[in-house]
């Protein structure tokens, strides 16, 4: 057979791609990959030998309005379109729900049942023509999987029998799961660390605003630094923030070198999408043991807290600091290392399961072409 998988954005960034790939059997099936190098700049591939590249190359930052990026949205249909049409592929995965939207007539009329959809950002829900495409997509997939629970309630209820959970875990990551317990770095200060895209300047100008303010504590942000991060660095400058550092661009197996020097893991964000999704670092934290900070009515808060493995908190609050003090000074290690464990296993169930669906769909599209 021959497979693409479709993403919106540059590979390293896709790390929930590997979900599917590693349950492709590449050594029977031609396996295409089609993403989108927004920022230009070459990236290690090597990891990926076997696969064929389809690179779309267009320069398009991602933390700005929606508006200044429709330009770039309808070059990336014309390229994904013409793949689609001309590569006559036997099945498809497509990541993210633009991604989808972009080609949506192209897979009703050629890969209607061929294709399996992820669906990870509900931030265009509100546009009612948006989720009516998204809803066509649900029901002409093979199957479709929701990286948050709480995403459900943006797909047809009719289709809930199809729906999967999928996991953005980072497999390589359950072989270091003592790297903070044996190899952790003690401080006298109470280091917080926030990996991946920085955005939500607001927020973490209140977050570093406290912060800062606290030598109890240091703040960490590992990422690349677009407008965003650049206008955090500027303010940590402007209020003279000492116990604020930024470490730039990382890869991901050097997580495994940051975790050793954090304490708190800063997983808040703050926009209608967020609240609802379930991050990278939410698994992080019960791989490598280290609880996470969640912000207040979020799903990450009401899941770290039923399982006791993080603390759901309001920048906002004037104690913020304080409160995150006492729980961490309160935090019964044995007890927490007992509820990361039970629910990674939790975790490994549903990822185990959605093993079988990818596996079982790309079976049942190859019976259906040799029938």
């Amino acid at each position: 057979m021959k497979i693409l998988i479709m993403g919106f954005t540059k590979i390293k960034y896709m790390p929930y791609m590997n979900f599917y790939l590693n349950n492709i059997d590449k050594a029977n099936h031609e396996v295409h990959i089609l993403y989108w190098n927004r920022d230009l700049q070459s990236e290690d591939l090597h990891k990926y030998r076997g696969c064929t590249f389809h690179e779309f190359k267009c320069y398009q930052e991602d933390d700005v309005s929606k508006l200044s990026k429709v330009t770039s949205f309808a070059k990336y249909r014309k390229f994904a379109k013409d793949v689609l049409t001309n590569g006559k592929f036997d099945f498809i995965f497509i990541l993210h729900s633009l991604t989808g939207v972009l080609v949506a007539d192209v897979l009703k009329k050629h890969y209607r049942d061929k294709y399996i959809f992820d669906y990870r950002d509900s931030t265009y829900e509100g546009f009612a023509p948006f989720k009516k495409v998204v809803a066509s997509i649900t029901r002409n997939a093979n199957a479709t999987f929701v990286s948050s629970d709480a995403f459900r309630r943006f797909l047809p209820e009719d289709c809930s029998e199809n729906i999967y959970t999928s996991h953005n875990l980072l497999l390589d990551s359950l072989e270091h799961r003592d790297e903070k317990t044996l190899l952790g770095i003690s401080s006298d200060k109470i280091r917080i660390a926030f990996w991946g895209f920085i955005r939500h300047e607001e927020i973490n100008k209140e977050i570093i605003r406290k912060i800062a303010g606290d030598n109890r504590f240091e703040l960490h942000y590992y990422g690349r630094e677009q407008q965003v991060a650049l206008a955090l660095k500027q303010y940590v400058k402007d209020i003279d923030a000492e116990n604020v550092f930024f470490h730039g661009e990382y890869t991901p197996e050097q997580r495994y070198d940051f975790v050793r020097n954090t304490d708190i893991i800063h997983n808040i964000y703050c926009d209608g999408n967020t609240m609802l999704a379930m991050g990278n670092k939410y698994y992080d934290g019960i791989i490598f043991k280290v609880p996470q900070l969640c912000m207040t009515n979020s799903f990450m808060a009401k899941m770290v807290t039923r399982y006791g493995i993080g603390f759901e908190c309001s920048p906002t609050d004037k104690d913020f600091t304080d409160k995150i003090y006492d729980y961490y000074t309160k935090i019964a290690p044995e007890e927490f290392s007992l509820n990361c464990d039970i629910e990674l296993q939790r975790v490994l169930r549903e990822y185990e399961a959605g093993k079988e669906i990818i596996q079982k769909s790309i079976s049942r599209c190859e019976t259906n072409d040799k029938s």
